[in-house]
């Protein structure tokens, strides 16, 4: 079968991600004697460099990983919490709003992303804070290569920045801007990581000190100092149309630490699949293949219209109950286990019929009612903006309403640790740059609803219903495999069509990676203006003609997107005979897994 380049095979370790140079720098870390902890982080920090429009040190970050030393898997939640005085009254009440801007301060959460990777350096790693952040120090101090699509983000949001934003204009615009292909610094951000190591190392020679003090630097020092100040102190225009000042403050920070919990599991086909928590969308992937246990995927043409709605339509219902169901533990009382078993899903499969359901269907399970968002609402939102795009409304440039997406890594070492980890937010265009730091802050609370009585409805300290979803999958109870993507809504979507191509049709990683795939906009987006559109399926150009004319005639609104256009996966694994394999997406010519 086709693929765009070799799958990598070795027995020492493999890098897998989103840009080249952070797959480099991970393998350089594996090198050098790191483990796979050690390295996943110096490549996460390092991704905040190099894609600075899909990530940065102010946002998001959940892991997935297997310790070899302890036998067992864990889940570090990276996902910051909404600020103490983000509320309901305080958004819809006083400030007059129906939706948490996508931009700006209002959306802003606690930063969890860096202390994500200490945690996980802390209880796993063997390197120093030093170690680990001298790559990225190294690349903010000297410049990064800059690829295009960095400069045509920036080139989006000029006018915003221009006009509205002197900080990110001061950061992102100096110079002109940075060229692709050219080297480009900042020199901000590598003070910050420098100061945050002198602190650290400061504490003494003991390692685990050091990540304490750094972490302390980060959240209760000059770091968390200086988001209070900007963010309380300066206006910014968002996509509300309006100046709002932040929420977030230094207390916040100061009272947040990233945890260390299970993860949850579903047991198919001799795998079981490792996922985050209903705090993310992850467990949608869960019930997909819970809902796709009682189809013979495996007869199905991988790249037949047959296969597509099968999935699709699965995907319809496990989505709806992510809408319905899906929010922070500690604050929502989520029926996982109901929404995993093979009762409620034998009866949710009936459901799925020869065409395209158009409806929004969550499920009750245990009896209860769902209570979900407004689908029609979502619906006319989705108009509407389409309606404002059509008219060449300069929305981007009057609101800066453009979204970020995503990076992933994956990392699997000769002891038989793995991480898989997706860090995301904080992009540059998410809010104004803090000049004190050289980064900006996330957005990801753009994704609650303003109804507390909702399963993802905003509340003071808790968690938003995040899309970021790593995975692992282990073989006959053993670890074998490490997997992710960027992509928003679409993260579970590829990652299971990539799965369930493996698992049925006995393709490798960069044989599942490389075949067309396809994605669906049937439910509510988690993005702001949190738009639906009923039926829409979008199949990458390489499929045939008739598969689209196929899936039209089965009822899906379906369209052809361009030849290289759905997923951007990465993933490694390792067999019994101690192979280590891995590949990387080649869409975008930024993805590339290493290893030896």
């Amino acid at each position: 079968m086709f693929t765009t380049r070799p799958e990598i095979a070795g027995t020492f370790g493999a890098v897998a991600s989103t840009h080249w140079i952070a797959s480099q720098v991970g393998m350089a870390v594996l090198e050098r004697g790191g483990n796979a902890f050690d390295a996943a982080a110096a490549a996460g920090f390092t991704l905040q460099i190099v894609e600075p429009h899909l990530n940065g040190p102010g946002g998001d970050c959940p892991i997935l990983l297997h310790s070899a030393r302890l036998g067992a898997q864990q889940v570090i939640c990276g996902q910051g919490p909404a600020p103490r005085a983000m509320t309901v009254a305080k958004l819809k009440g006083e400030l007059g709003l129906d939706l948490v801007p996508g931009t700006g301060f209002l959306c802003a959460p606690v930063p969890g992303a860096f202390d994500a990777w200490m945690l996980m350096l802390r209880e796993h790693g063997t390197w120093r804070v030093r170690d680990v952040l001298e790559y990225a120090i190294g690349y903010a101090r000297n410049g990064a290569h800059m690829v295009p699509r960095v400069r045509a983000t920036i080139e989006t949001v000029r006018p915003l920045f221009e006009s509205a934003w002197p900080t990110s204009a001061a950061l992102w615009l100096r110079n002109g801007g940075p060229e692709p292909g050219g080297l480009y610094a900042n020199p901000v951000l590598a003070d910050t990581y420098e100061r945050i190591v002198r602190e650290a190392e400061a504490a003494g020679a003991d390692r685990e000190r050091q990540i304490e003090a750094a972490r302390d630097a980060f959240y209760r020092g000059f770091v968390a100092e200086a988001i209070d100040r900007f963010a309380r102190g300066f206006e910014a225009l968002d996509t509300s149309g309006r100046r709002h000042r932040g929420l977030i403050t230094a207390d916040d920070l100061a009272g947040w630490r990233a945890t260390i919990e299970p993860p949850l599991a579903f047991d198919y086909r001799g795998h079981t699949v490792l996922k985050c928590g209903p705090w993310s969308q992850g467990p949608a992937l869960l019930q997909t293949l819970a809902l796709l246990d009682g189809f013979d995927l495996g007869a199905m043409d991988p790249l037949g219209a047959e296969f597509i709605h099968t999935v699709v339509e699965a995907q319809k219902l496990a989505f709806a109950d992510r809408e319905a169901w899906y929010g922070d533990p500690a604050f929502t009382d989520v029926p996982m286990a109901t929404l995993l078993s093979p009762a409620y899903n034998a009866e949710r499969r009936t459901l799925i019929g020869e065409r395209a359901s158009l409806e929004f269907r969550p499920g009750s399970p245990d009896g209860r009612a769902p209570r979900a968002p407004d689908y029609a609402a979502a619906v006319r939102r989705a108009e509407e903006m389409a309606a404002a795009a059509g008219s060449g409304e300069p929305t981007v440039a009057r609101l800066g309403a453009s979204g970020g997406d995503t990076c992933h890594v994956d990392v699997i070492d000769r002891w038989g640790n793995m991480v898989s980890a997706t860090p995301s937010a904080g992009w540059l265009q998410s809010s104004p740059a803090i000049p004190e730091l050289g980064f900006c802050l996330g957005t990801r609370c753009q994704m609650f609803w303003l109804d507390e009585s909702l399963p993802n409805g905003l509340q003071p300290g808790k968690r938003p219903r995040t899309t970021l979803s790593p995975s692992l999958v282990l073989r006959d109870g053993r670890p074998w495999m490490s997997y992710g993507t960027p992509g928003g809504e679409q993260q579970d979507q590829w990652q299971a069509t990539m799965l369930l191509r493996m698992l049925h049709h006995g393709l490798g990683i960069q044989q599942a990676i490389d075949m067309p795939s396809f994605h669906c906009e049937h439910w509510i987006s988690s993005f702001w203006p949190r738009g639906a559109r009923p039926g829409k399926v979008v199949i990458e150009g390489r499929y045939a003609p008739e598969v689209l004319a196929e899936l039209q005639a089965r009822g899906h609104r379906a369209e052809m997107g361009g030849e290289w256009s759905e997923g951007r996966l990465t993933g490694a694994r390792r067999e019994p005979d101690g192979q280590i394999l891995a590949g990387a997406n080649p869409r975008g010519m930024q993805g590339y897994a290493v290893g030896r």
